[in-house]
């Protein structure tokens, strides 16, 4: 990981097309803009991991009810 600092307004170049700029420093909370083309897609960590956390819960799920009647259906 490299590791690097930033004061407000400086920013760092991704890549060629990608630019992270420091917006604001407040309370110890820094936000960042993030210039990228759309074709890039950025999504924080922790909504990454709650959406894995629902697929695998989502997967486990198993639910019959409709077999049966689809089943009957593919025998006529």
């Amino acid at each position: 990981m490299l590791v690097l600092a930033r004061k407000l307004d400086e920013s760092i170049v991704v890549d060629d097309n990608i630019i992270i700029k420091v917006i604001s420093v407040e309370k110890g909370v820094v936000k960042l803009g993030i210039d990228a083309p759309r074709e890039i897609s950025i999504i924080r960590s922790e909504l990454l991991e709650d959406v894995k956390d629902l697929n695998i819960a989502a997967s486990k799920v198993t639910d019959t009810s409709g077999l049966s009647t689809l089943s009957s259906k593919i025998k006529k």
